[in-house]
Protein backbone atom coordinates (compact mmCIF):
# COMPACT_ATOMS: atom_id res chain seq x y z
CA UNK A 1 0.00 0.00 0.00
CA UNK A 2 1.72 3.08 -0.93
CA UNK A 3 -0.71 6.05 0.14
CA UNK A 4 -0.48 6.37 3.58
CA UNK A 5 -2.48 5.06 5.93
CA UNK A 6 -6.19 6.16 7.23
CA UNK A 7 -5.67 6.84 10.97
CA UNK A 8 -8.08 4.71 13.26
CA UNK A 9 -10.62 6.42 15.78
CA UNK A 10 -11.52 4.06 18.81
CA UNK A 11 -14.57 5.34 21.07
CA UNK A 12 -14.90 3.69 24.27
CA UNK A 13 -16.89 3.76 27.80
CA UNK A 14 -17.69 1.74 29.71
CA UNK A 15 -17.33 -2.04 28.52
CA UNK A 16 -14.08 -3.67 29.59
CA UNK A 17 -14.88 -6.62 28.37
CA UNK A 18 -16.49 -5.66 24.26
CA UNK A 19 -13.03 -3.43 24.62
CA UNK A 20 -10.61 -5.88 24.80
CA UNK A 21 -12.10 -8.24 21.89
CA UNK A 22 -12.26 -4.75 19.38
CA UNK A 23 -8.71 -4.15 20.35
CA UNK A 24 -7.82 -7.90 20.16
CA UNK A 25 -9.01 -8.16 17.11
CA UNK A 26 -7.59 -4.69 15.64
CA UNK A 27 -4.06 -5.97 16.84
CA UNK A 28 -4.24 -8.52 14.31
CA UNK A 29 -5.07 -6.13 11.63
CA UNK A 30 -2.21 -6.20 8.50
CA UNK A 31 -1.80 -2.90 9.32
CA UNK A 32 -1.94 -1.90 12.70
CA UNK A 33 1.83 -2.04 13.51
CA UNK A 34 1.31 0.83 11.00
CA UNK A 35 -1.65 2.75 11.76
CA UNK A 36 -1.79 5.47 14.07
CA UNK A 37 -4.41 4.90 17.06
CA UNK A 38 -6.31 7.60 18.60
CA UNK A 39 -8.41 6.04 21.44
CA UNK A 40 -11.56 8.89 23.11
CA UNK A 41 -12.49 7.40 26.61
CA UNK A 42 -15.33 9.31 27.89
CA UNK A 43 -16.07 10.19 31.41
CA UNK A 44 -18.51 8.19 33.94
CA UNK A 45 -21.88 10.06 33.28
CA UNK A 46 -23.07 8.69 37.05
CA UNK A 47 -21.56 7.08 40.15
CA UNK A 48 -22.82 3.86 39.06
CA UNK A 49 -20.08 4.06 35.59
CA UNK A 50 -17.28 4.87 37.40
CA UNK A 51 -15.77 1.51 37.90
CA UNK A 52 -16.11 0.22 34.41
CA UNK A 53 -14.85 3.26 33.03
CA UNK A 54 -11.78 3.12 35.36
CA UNK A 55 -11.36 -0.72 34.38
CA UNK A 56 -11.41 0.36 30.81
CA UNK A 57 -9.16 3.00 31.05
CA UNK A 58 -6.82 0.85 32.42
CA UNK A 59 -6.96 -1.78 30.09
CA UNK A 60 -6.15 1.21 26.93
CA UNK A 61 -3.13 2.24 28.51
CA UNK A 62 -1.23 -1.32 28.26
CA UNK A 63 -2.10 -1.56 24.78
CA UNK A 64 0.33 -1.91 22.05
CA UNK A 65 0.66 -3.49 18.62
CA UNK A 66 0.52 -0.05 16.71
CA UNK A 67 2.38 2.79 15.14
CA UNK A 68 1.13 5.14 17.72
CA UNK A 69 -1.18 5.40 20.46
CA UNK A 70 -3.11 8.67 21.66
CA UNK A 71 -5.37 8.56 24.60
CA UNK A 72 -7.95 11.29 24.78
CA UNK A 73 -10.05 10.74 28.40
CA UNK A 74 -12.49 12.54 28.35
CA UNK A 75 -12.99 14.92 31.99
CA UNK A 76 -16.48 14.89 31.94
CA UNK A 77 -19.38 13.06 30.27
CA UNK A 78 -20.00 14.21 27.00
CA UNK A 79 -22.05 11.21 25.81
CA UNK A 80 -21.42 9.11 22.13
CA UNK A 81 -22.98 11.37 19.82
CA UNK A 82 -20.90 14.80 21.33
CA UNK A 83 -17.90 12.18 21.59
CA UNK A 84 -18.02 10.96 18.32
CA UNK A 85 -18.92 14.33 16.80
CA UNK A 86 -15.74 16.05 18.17
CA UNK A 87 -13.32 13.21 18.07
CA UNK A 88 -14.47 12.34 14.56
CA UNK A 89 -14.03 16.49 13.41
CA UNK A 90 -10.50 17.03 15.10
CA UNK A 91 -8.97 13.96 13.84
CA UNK A 92 -10.32 14.25 10.08
CA UNK A 93 -9.37 17.86 10.12
CA UNK A 94 -5.53 16.94 10.78
CA UNK A 95 -5.13 14.03 8.58
CA UNK A 96 -7.60 14.44 5.69
CA UNK A 97 -9.15 10.54 6.15
CA UNK A 98 -10.26 8.49 8.70
CA UNK A 99 -11.33 5.22 9.80
CA UNK A 100 -13.93 5.25 12.82
CA UNK A 101 -14.35 1.99 15.71
CA UNK A 102 -16.80 1.97 17.99
CA UNK A 103 -15.80 -0.49 21.57
CA UNK A 104 -18.37 -3.39 20.15
CA UNK A 105 -16.91 -3.68 16.72
CA UNK A 106 -14.83 -6.48 15.71
CA UNK A 107 -13.08 -6.76 12.66
CA UNK A 108 -11.50 -9.03 9.87
CA UNK A 109 -8.44 -9.18 10.10
CA UNK A 110 -8.18 -7.52 6.84
CA UNK A 111 -10.77 -5.21 7.37
CA UNK A 112 -7.76 -2.03 7.81
CA UNK A 113 -6.94 -2.92 4.08
CA UNK A 114 -10.17 -3.14 2.83
CA UNK A 115 -10.86 0.43 4.13
CA UNK A 116 -7.51 1.89 3.46
CA UNK A 117 -7.68 0.74 0.06
CA UNK A 118 -11.29 1.98 0.02
CA UNK A 119 -10.34 5.86 0.70
CA UNK A 120 -7.53 5.09 -1.85
CA UNK A 121 -10.00 4.27 -4.51
CA UNK A 122 -12.17 6.13 -4.04
CA UNK A 123 -10.97 9.54 -2.86
CA UNK A 124 -11.28 11.67 -6.04
CA UNK A 125 -14.74 10.41 -6.88
CA UNK A 126 -16.79 13.10 -4.60
CA UNK A 127 -19.97 11.14 -5.22
CA UNK A 128 -18.21 8.79 -2.78
CA UNK A 129 -18.70 9.49 1.00
CA UNK A 130 -18.80 6.64 3.14
CA UNK A 131 -17.21 3.37 3.22
CA UNK A 132 -18.90 0.78 5.30
CA UNK A 133 -17.19 -2.15 7.25
CA UNK A 134 -20.54 -3.97 7.15
CA UNK A 135 -22.66 -5.57 5.08
CA UNK A 136 -26.28 -7.50 5.70
CA UNK A 137 -26.74 -10.70 5.45
CA UNK A 138 -27.56 -10.88 2.00
CA UNK A 139 -26.73 -13.50 -0.75
CA UNK A 140 -23.54 -13.02 -2.81
CA UNK A 141 -25.41 -14.35 -5.94
CA UNK A 142 -24.60 -11.82 -8.82
CA UNK A 143 -22.89 -9.29 -6.58
CA UNK A 144 -19.20 -8.26 -6.91
CA UNK A 145 -16.55 -7.70 -3.95
CA UNK A 146 -18.78 -4.22 -3.04
CA UNK A 147 -21.35 -1.85 -4.48
CA UNK A 148 -22.48 1.36 -3.87
CA UNK A 149 -25.85 2.44 -2.65
CA UNK A 150 -27.74 5.60 -0.64
CA UNK A 151 -27.69 3.96 3.00
CA UNK A 152 -25.08 4.52 5.56
CA UNK A 153 -24.27 2.16 8.07
CA UNK A 154 -22.10 3.08 10.52
CA UNK A 155 -20.32 -0.37 12.21
CA UNK A 156 -17.22 -0.16 11.12
CA UNK A 157 -16.34 2.94 8.83
CA UNK A 158 -14.41 5.15 7.02
CA UNK A 159 -14.75 8.51 5.24
CA UNK A 160 -12.67 11.74 3.86
CA UNK A 161 -12.50 16.01 5.70
CA UNK A 162 -13.96 17.07 2.17
CA UNK A 163 -17.32 14.75 2.38
CA UNK A 164 -17.53 15.06 6.56
CA UNK A 165 -17.48 19.15 6.50
CA UNK A 166 -20.95 19.08 5.27
CA UNK A 167 -22.11 16.85 8.37
CA UNK A 168 -24.55 18.86 10.08
CA UNK A 169 -26.55 17.80 13.15
CA UNK A 170 -29.19 20.03 12.67
CA UNK A 171 -32.51 18.58 13.93
CA UNK A 172 -34.77 21.63 12.74
CA UNK A 173 -33.35 22.21 9.26
CA UNK A 174 -33.56 18.82 8.28
CA UNK A 175 -36.74 18.24 9.49
CA UNK A 176 -38.12 21.32 7.11
CA UNK A 177 -36.04 20.32 4.14
CA UNK A 178 -37.56 16.48 4.08
CA UNK A 179 -40.37 16.37 1.76
CA UNK A 180 -42.62 13.03 2.10
CA UNK A 181 -41.20 11.30 -0.61
CA UNK A 182 -37.75 11.70 0.29
CA UNK A 183 -38.71 10.22 3.57
CA UNK A 184 -40.20 7.57 2.09
CA UNK A 185 -36.60 6.77 -0.18
CA UNK A 186 -34.50 7.69 3.04
CA UNK A 187 -36.58 4.90 4.31
CA UNK A 188 -36.17 2.32 1.50
CA UNK A 189 -39.73 2.79 0.58
CA UNK A 190 -40.59 2.18 4.17
CA UNK A 191 -39.36 -0.83 4.82
CA UNK A 192 -37.32 0.85 7.30
CA UNK A 193 -38.43 3.61 9.39
CA UNK A 194 -34.93 5.20 9.82
CA UNK A 195 -36.92 8.99 9.72
CA UNK A 196 -38.20 8.18 13.44
CA UNK A 197 -34.63 8.19 14.28
CA UNK A 198 -34.56 12.18 13.65
CA UNK A 199 -38.01 13.05 15.26
CA UNK A 200 -36.65 10.21 18.57
CA UNK A 201 -34.01 13.15 18.41
CA UNK A 202 -36.18 16.06 17.77
CA UNK A 203 -38.31 15.14 21.03
CA UNK A 204 -35.41 14.38 23.04
CA UNK A 205 -36.14 10.85 23.38
CA UNK A 206 -33.04 10.28 21.99
CA UNK A 207 -29.18 12.07 21.37
CA UNK A 208 -27.60 10.50 18.18
CA UNK A 209 -25.53 11.23 15.49
CA UNK A 210 -25.24 8.46 13.01
CA UNK A 211 -28.66 9.19 11.30
CA UNK A 212 -27.70 12.91 10.29
CA UNK A 213 -24.95 11.77 8.64
CA UNK A 214 -27.05 9.41 6.80
CA UNK A 215 -29.31 12.26 6.19
CA UNK A 216 -26.47 14.85 5.14
CA UNK A 217 -25.18 12.17 2.57
CA UNK A 218 -28.56 11.38 1.45
CA UNK A 219 -29.49 15.34 0.71
CA UNK A 220 -26.05 15.57 -1.19
CA UNK A 221 -27.40 12.80 -3.68
CA UNK A 222 -24.19 10.61 -1.95
CA UNK A 223 -22.88 7.17 -2.52
CA UNK A 224 -22.01 4.72 0.33
CA UNK A 225 -19.84 1.68 -0.24
CA UNK A 226 -20.14 -1.81 1.31
CA UNK A 227 -18.41 -4.95 1.33
CA UNK A 228 -20.73 -7.87 0.19
CA UNK A 229 -19.57 -9.68 2.54
CA UNK A 230 -19.11 -8.18 5.75
CA UNK A 231 -15.75 -7.00 7.43
CA UNK A 232 -16.76 -5.90 10.88
CA UNK A 233 -19.16 -7.61 13.79
CA UNK A 234 -20.69 -6.08 15.87
CA UNK A 235 -21.48 -7.25 19.46
CA UNK A 236 -22.87 -4.39 21.08
CA UNK A 237 -26.28 -5.70 21.04
CA UNK A 238 -26.68 -7.46 24.60
CA UNK A 239 -28.26 -4.40 26.07
CA UNK A 240 -24.99 -2.97 27.43
CA UNK A 241 -24.54 0.18 24.90
CA UNK A 242 -25.91 3.16 24.30
CA UNK A 243 -29.10 3.27 21.64
CA UNK A 244 -28.66 -0.40 21.66
CA UNK A 245 -31.62 -2.35 20.64
CA UNK A 246 -32.33 -6.47 19.33
CA UNK A 247 -30.56 -6.82 15.89
CA UNK A 248 -29.69 -10.86 15.91
CA UNK A 249 -28.76 -10.87 12.71
CA UNK A 250 -25.65 -8.52 13.26
CA UNK A 251 -24.03 -11.55 15.38
CA UNK A 252 -22.65 -14.87 14.70
CA UNK A 253 -21.91 -13.42 11.23
CA UNK A 254 -18.95 -15.13 8.62
CA UNK A 255 -16.19 -12.26 8.96
CA UNK A 256 -14.91 -11.64 4.60
CA UNK A 257 -11.11 -12.73 5.00
CA UNK A 258 -10.43 -11.75 1.45
CA UNK A 259 -7.35 -9.60 1.13
CA UNK A 260 -7.71 -8.51 -2.63
CA UNK A 261 -11.23 -6.79 -3.14
CA UNK A 262 -12.15 -5.50 -6.44
CA UNK A 263 -13.69 -2.00 -6.12
CA UNK A 264 -15.82 -0.53 -9.16
CA UNK A 265 -15.08 2.00 -11.55
CA UNK A 266 -18.59 2.28 -12.44
CA UNK A 267 -20.12 5.05 -9.57
CA UNK A 268 -23.66 3.93 -9.64
CA UNK A 269 -25.77 2.42 -7.42
CA UNK A 270 -26.40 -1.25 -7.31
CA UNK A 271 -29.89 -2.19 -7.79
CA UNK A 272 -29.37 -6.11 -7.08
CA UNK A 273 -28.01 -5.07 -4.04
CA UNK A 274 -30.30 -2.91 -3.58
CA UNK A 275 -33.25 -5.79 -3.90
CA UNK A 276 -31.40 -8.20 -1.86
CA UNK A 277 -31.49 -5.86 1.12
CA UNK A 278 -34.68 -4.99 0.66
CA UNK A 279 -36.27 -8.76 0.70
CA UNK A 280 -34.11 -8.59 3.80
CA UNK A 281 -36.05 -6.34 5.11
CA UNK A 282 -38.96 -7.91 4.69
CA UNK A 283 -38.09 -11.47 5.39
CA UNK A 284 -37.14 -9.37 9.01
CA UNK A 285 -40.49 -7.65 8.90
CA UNK A 286 -42.31 -11.33 8.16
CA UNK A 287 -40.24 -13.33 10.66
CA UNK A 288 -41.38 -10.67 13.49
CA UNK A 289 -45.02 -11.12 12.69
CA UNK A 290 -44.65 -15.04 12.97
CA UNK A 291 -43.04 -14.69 16.19
CA UNK A 292 -45.67 -12.64 17.63
CA UNK A 293 -48.34 -14.60 16.23
CA UNK A 294 -46.66 -18.31 17.90
CA UNK A 295 -46.27 -16.30 20.84
CA UNK A 296 -50.14 -15.32 20.95
CA UNK A 297 -51.23 -18.80 19.94
CA UNK A 298 -49.08 -20.53 22.54
CA UNK A 299 -50.27 -18.80 25.41
CA UNK A 300 -53.46 -20.13 23.80
CA UNK A 301 -52.49 -24.02 22.97
CA UNK A 302 -49.33 -24.45 23.94
CA UNK A 303 -47.74 -25.11 20.64
CA UNK A 304 -46.90 -23.13 17.24
CA UNK A 305 -49.55 -22.01 14.72
CA UNK A 306 -46.67 -21.75 12.17
CA UNK A 307 -43.51 -22.90 11.25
Amino acid sequence: MTSSLAPIILFVYNRPWHTRQTIEALQKNEFASESELFIYSDAPKNDGAIELVSEVRDYIKTITGFKTITIIKRESNWGLAANIIDGVSEIITRYGKVIVLEDDHITSPNFLSFMNNALNFYQNEKSVWHISGWNYPISQEDLQDTFLWPTMNCWGWATWADRWKYYEKNTDKLIKGFTPEMIKNFNLENLEDFWSQVLDNASGKKNTWAIYWYATIFRYNGLCLNPTISFVQNIGHDGTGENCIDSSYCENIILNVKKDISYSKTIEVSEIAVRKIKAFYRSQKKSLLVRAINKFYRILSGKNLIQ
